[in-house]
C-alpha cells in the first residue's frame, strides 16, 4: 500500500515494515522509547508511522500491554464467488477439512429455504475452510440430495461449485446473503482455533442456478481477525419520467 507519510515518517515507516517481517506474528514490537532511540527519531514520528501500520492492520495496539504484529485480514468480496476460487486469487492456498457429513429428511425450515417438499432427503456437511493451512471459516452447506447423487465426503476436498458444475452441470447464477456479527459457540471457537469471546462473521445464505432452482443453503462463521467482507456500491439509476402528455 502507497505511504502517504511525508519525509523522515516514511523513512520510519520503511524500517518498522522491514522490522515487522523480522518478527513472527503476535509478536511484541520493542518499547517506543528503545525505537526513537535506535532510530534517532521524534517519539511523535515514530507513533504517526505506527499509527499508518495499525490503520493498515498490519500492527496492532493492545491497551496497556503494548504493540503487536498482526496478519492482514483477508478482504472477501460480497459477490458471486466460492471460498477457494476467492483465496487462490489472493495468492494463498485454499484447503478444507470435513467436519460432518450426513443425509437427512428436510425438516419445516430447510425445505422452505431450498423450496422442496419437507420431508426430502438433503444432503448436509460442514466443512473447515483453510487459507494456507490456517483455520478461516466453518462452513455448513445443505443440497437437495437429488441434485447431487452419489456425492461423497470424499469429492468434498476442493471447490464445491466447481465440483457441481462438473459433474452434476449445476452452475450458480446468482444468490442472496445475510451478514450479520456473531459469537463462536464452544465447538465452533475449538474448529476455528480461537477462544468464544473472539467476535465472528456470520453470513447465511442461498444461491440460485440457471434454472432457477435453490441448490444450496449455507451458514459460515467468519473469524473476524483474519475476515473482513467488501462490498461494491453503485448508485441506482435515476427514475425514468413519462413524457408530458402520457
Amino acid at each position: 500500500m502507497h505511504s502517504s507519510l511525508p519525509g523522515k515518517a516514511a523513512e520510519i515507516r520503511a524500517l518498522l515494515l522491514t522490522l515487522i517481517d523480522t518478527l513472527p506474528e503476535g509478536a511484541a514490537l520493542p518499547p517506543e522509547r528503545e525505537l526513537s532511540a535506535r532510530w534517532n527519531v521524534a517519539r511523535m514520528t515514530l507513533r504517526r508511522a505506527v499509527d499508518e501500520l495499525v490503520i493498515e492492520e498490519l500492527l496492532v495496539r493492545r491497551h496497556g500491554s503494548g504493540t503487536y504484529t498482526t496478519r492482514p485480514k483477508v478482504a472477501k468480496w460480497l459477490g458471486m464467488m466460492g471460498f477457494s476460487e476467492d483465496i487462490r486469487r489472493r495468492g494463498m492456498q485454499p484447503g478444507s477439512k470435513m467436519l460432518e457429513f450426513r443425509r437427512q429428511k428436510a425438516e419445516g425450515s430447510v425445505a422452505r429455504r431450498l423450496r422442496i417438499p419437507v420431508g426430502d432427503p438433503v444432503l448436509t456437511f460442514t466443512r473447515l475452510r483453510l487459507a494456507d493451512d490456517l483455520p478461516m471459516v466453518v462452513e455448513r452447506t445443505t443440497l437437495p440430495d437429488s441434485y447431487v447423487p452419489g456425492i461423497e465426503a470424499a469429492d468434498l476436498n476442493g471447490s464445491l461449485y466447481e465440483l457441481l458444475t462438473s459433474r452434476y452441470g449445476i452452475e450458480l447464477v446468482s444468490g442472496t446473503s445475510k451478514l450479520e456479527p456473531v459469537m463462536p459457540d464452544v465447538r465452533t471457537a475449538g474448529w476455528l482455533d480461537i477462544p468464544t469471546t473472539q467476535p465472528c462473521l456470520g453470513l447465511n445464505g442461498v444461491s440460485f442456478d440457471r434454472r432457477e432452482r435453490v441448490f444450496e443453503y449455507t451458514s459460515g462463521v467468519y473469524r473476524g481477525d483474519r475476515y473482513a467482507f467488501t462490498a461494491e456500491l453503485r448508485m441506482p439509476p435515476p427514475p425514468q419520467t413519462r413524457p408530458k402528455g402520457y
